[in-house]
């Protein structure tokens, strides 16, 4: 039993870091500004099935992986990852009952405030301008999120965690 509990943790945590991954690699410039937010929707997914796993310190610590992968201002996406995944964990029980194209749609929602936190930080820090492309991931993150919700579910299921 602890043995599958411990699988179960792998799994989750593995997934979390293949999409730390894809969050990071090399895109061409074309696509590079439309790129999912996939460890958002990786937190996001994990938040609404295991919410007493992983939540609000998983989010802080992936985020703050994924600022010093970056290089960027230390703490910026993860507290911008924190406050986005606190409001999933907070009503995932009204999430998780929801078509999953509704899901999307909030999802986005929260994407959009995910990148718009990002950038009120860094105007604060070093006077960055608004560029309304700072805002094409939530975009891609509607079109991906079904898949993905059937994707991360589909491995849940099979792996059998809980």
């Amino acid at each position: 039993m602890a043995l599958q509990a411990a699988n179960g943790r792998a799994v989750v945590w593995a997934t979390l870091f293949l999409a730390l991954l894809l969050q990071i690699m090399p895109l061409p410039e074309v696509v590079s500004a439309a790129r999912p937010d996939w460890l958002f929707i990786a937190l996001a997914y994990w938040t609404m099935a295991l919410p007493h796993r992983y939540s609000i310190l998983t989010a802080w610590l992936m985020g703050l992986l994924l600022d010093i992968l970056l290089g960027a201002t230390m703490g910026v996406r993860a507290l911008a990852l924190a406050l986005v995944i606190y409001v999933v964990a907070l009503h995932f029980q009204r999430l998780r009952n929801f078509p999953v194209w509704q899901q999307a749609i909030l999802l986005a929602v929260l994407s959009g405030v995910y990148h718009l936190v990002i950038f009120w930080i860094q105007f604060v820090t070093s006077k960055s301008l608004f560029d309304p492309i700072i805002l094409l991931p939530v975009v891609s993150n509607l079109i991906i999120w079904s898949w993905a919700y059937w994707l991360l579910r589909r491995i849940r299921r099979d792996f059998k965690v809980r």
